[in-house]
């Protein structure tokens, strides 16, 4: 056995680990009274990494001889360093279990005070440790998910694991919390690492399972979760977040198929439901934002709708369909800047012909609306006939020519004779086809030949005389130009 043990010791100053193992193992099995082979092959599997092992080995040479040390001899002292605890405590710390740790440290003190220093080093690590986990607990307990309390916990629990390698725990709730981040592929990571090592770990696969779960795949996150309800039916976060997928899934469902009926109303209502269901699912929670904008735009809810896709912005910044959707909207309120602003970051995300259509009939939009609307002016639509045209003109122009406004007072007197100028400037665009067509993608009208238009010509060549009720032009020889 103490050949075996020779030889063990040989190998693990060599750095020979697996080697010095075997020959440890040996020694245990000629001899398995000896606390010291225990410890010694503790320390060997501690430098693999193997800290289950390990704690195993510094708990058993601690069983064996619980007053074990390591001695050293020199001429007539022999001093006591209880190795077989300290080496206890480094599993517990490894593993991630300071409190463990601290108890078995205390013990080392207790047995040997002249070993403070070694002691000190360790119980700082506990300490280090308990701390960050109070931390993390106290951050994780936060219900609103909110950025700054999920990359501290990520932030603890990195830190943690520099000190306890070998936690799976720590690896959970950073995996988890990397998922609530949005960091999927980092937390998959994890979740795959754990269960490479132990298939049966359900706390890795529930993981797996909410890095599908909100990024939006429902479906396959479900058959997790119903892994991890088999390999553990008490799994208390997968139960419920099974729940929620399903509670999800039924709404989205049933809203889709309410709006596909044109029950709009309805489709809202559910729609507003299925967003209270899991405020922390942000992906499925901004398309949920998004079809609902959709639908309240055809219930009239346009400043709503408006809302809801920021709000589906705000989750999701990549999302160009609520940029689509809420440039429409903004567009049918005549909002024209901030459509203008969201096509341009649309045609950025997607450099399509079609969004730079969209954009360039949005930036055109945004310069009519700046110019006065020779449409409204004349009380037409857009698609307004040349006979519409003529009639809107009749109207408006009967309606504000100076001769009837004769007796207001010269503040009216000047308000009108303004309108009677705009309606024969509207007029004299809108019905020249050139320059109605240049007015309504945007271009400019007001070239030299718009500045000698005098809307008495017009009123007088549309009517076939001068001025009402017979008279020969405008009072006191008025006349306008435009400007």
């Amino acid at each position: 056995a103490e050949q075996e043990k020779d030889k063990g010791n040989n190998c693990y100053k060599s750095k020979d680990y697996y080697n010095a193992i075997d020959h440890y193992t040996k020694a245990i099995t000629y001899c398995p009274g000896v606390a010291s082979y225990y410890s010694n092959r503790c320390a060997a599997r501690m430098m693999l990494q193997k800290y289950k092992e390990g704690l195993e080995d510094a708990q058993t040479a601690i069983k064996v001889d619980h007053t074990f040390a390591k001695c050293i001899t020199t001429n007539t002292l022999k001093t006591h360093h209880p190795q077989a605890y300290i080496r206890e405590a480094k599993c517990h710390i490894a593993l991630g279990n300071s409190q463990a740790a601290l108890l078995a440290l205390q013990k080392a003190k207790d047995l040997d005070s002249s070993n403070d220093h070694a002691v000190m080093v360790e119980v700082r690590h506990a300490s280090t440790l308990a701390e960050f986990e109070k931390q993390s607990e106290q951050a994780s307990q936060r219900k609103d998910f909110r950025q700054v309390c999920l990359h501290w916990v990520v932030y603890c629990m990195r830190r943690a694991l520099e000190i306890s390698p070998a936690c799976v725990h720590y690896q959970i709730v950073k995996a988890e919390n990397l998922a609530l981040m949005g960091k999927y592929g980092e937390a998959q990571d994890i979740a795959v690492g754990i269960l490479r090592n132990d298939k049966m770990n359900a706390d890795a696969v529930y993981v797996r399972g909410i890095c599908l779960y909100y990024d939006d795949n429902i479906d396959k996150a479900v058959s997790f979760f119903t892994h991890a309800l088999k390999l553990s039916p008490d799994h208390h976060n997968a139960r419920l977040t099974l729940k929620k997928c399903k509670l999800l899934a039924s709404k989205k469902s049933e809203g889709n198929e309410a709006f596909k009926l044109c029950k709009y109303q309805d489709a809202y209502d559910i729609y507003s439901n299925a967003l209270e269901i899991d405020p922390n699912n942000r992906k499925t929670n901004a398309k949920l934002f998004c079809n609902r904008a959709l639908v309240g735009s055809k219930i009239g809810k346009l400043k709503e709708a408006v809302d809801d896709c920021s709000k589906a912005l705000e989750l999701d910044d990549n999302y160009i369909k609520a940029l689509h959707r809420r440039a429409k909207c903004h567009t049918d309120l005549e909002n024209y800047d901030e459509a203008v602003y969201d096509y341009q970051k649309i045609f950025q995300m997607d450099k399509t012909r079609e969004n730079k259509r969209m954009l360039n009939e949005a930036e055109a939009a945004l310069k009519r609306s700046k110019r006065k609307d020779y449409y409204k002016i004349l009380g037409v639509s857009r698609d307004a006939s040349d006979d519409q045209i003529k009639k809107a003109y009749r109207k408006q122009a009967l309606k504000f020519h100076p001769d009837r406004h004769s007796s207001a007072t010269p503040e009216e007197k000047e308000a009108t004779e303004h309108k009677f100028k705009e309606v024969g400037e509207a007029y004299a665009v809108l019905s020249d086809e050139k320059k109605r067509g240049r007015f309504d993608r945007g271009e400019d009208v007001d070239g030299p030949s718009m500045q000698d238009i005098d809307p008495n010509n017009i009123f007088q060549m549309f009517f076939g005389g001068g001025g009402m009720g017979g008279g020969m032009g405008f009072p006191g020889g008025f006349s306008f130009q435009f400007g």
